[in-house]
């Protein structure tokens, strides 16, 4: 289904991402790991024709994507759709239009510009929200909710799109633990039940390793671990992030503690 084959990306004489190649066969969960700067955004970036690839090239289904020109380029970035680590939703435009805003190269752009849309959209994007458990948000600003609760107005504009492959750039990385799991939740319901790809870039271990069919470790733009979360030790993950002995990576979890659970457990008491 998809085919990286020997993609590079330089800038400035320095290759962000450097000759790199893998395979995926069927719409699994692929979890891209390393530490700032390893070239996994630019990465995601090329898939989704935001950025150009020097060289190389993406194939899916047998069609190089990096090849794509004008009205191609712009149909493959709706099957290809982009989920931001810092949302990139109109703040003051309402929950509904925001994920309506999924179908903006589908719409005369003088109907979106006075947002107007086709009863039968505004149905279909209440039932994505109703799906992803924030239906009564629908008419509020996007700037009043908090930031799982944008994070999940994003993969609802996404959703929107009806994409056959989803990324997400460190989706849960501004999020605290309980929004994180409930974002990763969603993506992963979104890939089971669908059965659309998503390749997340991520940067904690416990998140690969609990959502991932598939992991892909990037250090300094070359792919230094490619395997099954099981397969992801302490060992690997220290030569992923160039880190010495020293590294702990109980430091990078997302997993909610016991004490915030028991927290919102007494929280919930107060309230009924």
């Amino acid at each position: 289904m998809l085919a990286v084959q020997n993609v590079t990306r330089v800038f400035s004489g320095r290759a962000a991402v450097d000759d790199i190649s893998f395979a995926v066969d069927g719409p699994a969960f692929v979890g891209i790991i390393g530490r700032s700067g390893a070239g996994k955004s630019t990465f995601l970036r090329m898939m989704n024709r935001l950025t150009d690839a020097t060289a190389g090239r993406i194939c899916v289904e047998g069609r190089d994507i990096l090849a794509l020109r004008g009205r191609d380029r712009r149909a493959w970035q709706g099957q290809c759709a982009m989920i931001f680590q810092q949302f990139n939703l109109v703040p003051r435009m309402d929950v509904v239009s925001n994920v309506l805003h999924g179908l903006l190269n589908r719409r005369p752009a003088l109907a979106t510009l006075f947002n107007l849309w086709p009863r039968a959209d505004i149905l279909r994007a209440l039932e994505i929200l109703d799906r992803l458990g924030i239906a009564e948000q629908a008419p509020k600003r996007a700037e009043a909710l908090s930031g799982g609760q944008q994070q999940r107005v994003a993969i609802a504009r996404a959703l929107m799109q009806d994409p056959r492959i989803i990324l997400a750039d460190e989706p849960i990385a501004s999020l605290d633990p309980m929004n994180a799991q409930i974002v990763m939740d969603t993506l992963k319901r979104i890939n089971v039940e669908d059965g659309r790809m998503v390749i997340a870039n991520l940067h904690t271990l416990d998140t690969a390793r609990r959502y991932c069919d598939r992991v892909i470790g990037m250090r300094d733009g070359r792919i230094v671990f490619d395997g099954t979360p099981a397969q992801l030790s302490t060992g690997v993950a220290r030569d992923i992030y160039g880190a010495d002995h020293s590294f702990n990576e109980a430091a990078t979890s997302t997993a909610i503690p016991a004490d915030a659970i028991a927290d919102a457990a007494y929280a919930a008491r107060l309230m009924a």
